[in-house]
């Protein structure tokens, strides 16, 4: 109903009900249900067709990417999005880049310990750089890494987040349909299957199995890793071979609110902790606030800066120069850089740059 909708409308699919209510009830699951609903009734606005087909036309964008950037470098044109769209102009949209388009389907030694590096929707076109970090991390560790693609000539693969978001389920079921099929070969053979995006890589946790029931949902998701955690499993096992450097003295670290959902913070904080020296200090927040499309929604901008400013933005601000700030979600990491100044990186790209890789 409509008013089911206006009560779930500041709900940012957070999933800390998943973890604290004593039954588990997943709002945030319920919420994609009431916009399915509403979808199917109503139909959708412009903005949220831009945010969850974002997968199927990206490749195009990509290809002329000064065409949408220049939203946020000609004057006015923030403004006329905001009037138009509803995007909210004291937002500036995720800057698109050179796509992460690897030429090879595999890297590393041959005879190596396998692993699967997964390429979301957002690191791919925006921050390809945390992918290029990822892949030399995980090669100069010694792994084989396979880098899945889709069947020939078709566009990336894509867990279909952007379209549960907007409450277009069967949109979402095709797009986990493919990668589900790419996938499902490597995880029978028991190969970890890695991703930097903790949304999208625990939606194959999550979602998944619910959408498309089955053994290949179980067998992905049974394989289906954050980077960190693949790391620290393997650091305990005692089969990870980084030669780590200095690279600061302090880290600042925000969760992703999937990864504190699905307890895997630990993970995160046992990695960065073993590049030599670092002392890291995990921010206690809630969200972020900015949440995927949430920040940049002209009716909701305030709220999330709020949000942001509850305790995640003024740790920031305190922290001291050459302190690094560690955020692993896309959504962090541009709330941070809106509300701060300050730079936020991806774990992956720390871990290149204590290797000398780059990053």
């Amino acid at each position: 109903s409509d008013d089911m909708a206006d009560a779930l409308s500041l709900c940012v699919s957070c999933k800390a009900c998943r973890r604290e209510c004593p039954t588990g009830v997943d709002m945030a699951r319920m919420k994609i249900e009431v916009l399915a609903a509403r979808a199917e009734k109503v139909g959708l606005s412009l903005r949220d067709r831009l945010v969850a087909y974002l997968p199927r036309y990206a490749p195009f964008a990509a290809r002329v990417p000064w065409l949408p950037n220049l939203r946020d470098q000609i004057p006015g044109l923030a403004w006329l999005t905001e009037r138009t769209l509803g995007l909210a102009r004291k937002r500036r949209l995720p800057r698109w880049g050179r796509p992460f388009l690897p030429g090879e389907a595999a890297v590393g030694p041959p005879k190596a310990r396998e692993v699967v590096l997964l390429a979301d929707t957002f690191n791919r076109y925006f921050e390809r750089e945390n992918l290029d970090a990822a892949l030399a991390v995980l090669v100069r560790a010694g792994y084989r890494v396979h880098l899945p693609r889709a069947a020939a000539g078709s566009r990336p693969l894509c867990c279909g987040r952007t379209f549960l978001s907007a409450g277009l389920v069967d949109e979402a079921r095709s797009e986990l349909q493919r990668t589900l099929q790419a996938l499902e070969p490597f995880a029978r053979r028991g190969v970890p299957i890695v991703g930097l995006e903790p949304s999208c890589l625990l939606t194959l946790r999550d979602e998944a199995g619910a959408l498309l029931p089955g053994d290949a949902a179980a067998a992905v998701a049974s394989q289906a890793l954050l980077f960190e955690e693949f790391l620290a499993r393997e650091a305990d096992a005692g089969r990870l071979n980084l030669p780590l450097s200095r690279v600061a003295d302090r880290a600042l670290l925000h969760g992703h609110c999937h990864q504190k959902a699905f307890g895997v913070m630990g993970a995160v904080e046992k990695v960065l902790a073993l590049v030599p020296g670092l002392k890291i200090e995990t921010v206690e927040t809630s969200c972020c606030g900015m949440a995927g499309s949430f920040g940049y929604q002209a009716e909701t901008e305030a709220v999330s800066r709020a949000m942001g400013e509850l305790s995640l933005l003024p740790a920031v601000r305190a922290a001291a120069d050459g302190t690094l700030v560690v955020a692993d979600g896309t959504s962090c990491r541009h709330q941070i850089a809106d509300g701060t100044a300050r730079h936020a990186e991806h774990v992956a790209r720390v871990l290149a740059r204590s290797i000398g890789a780059g990053g």
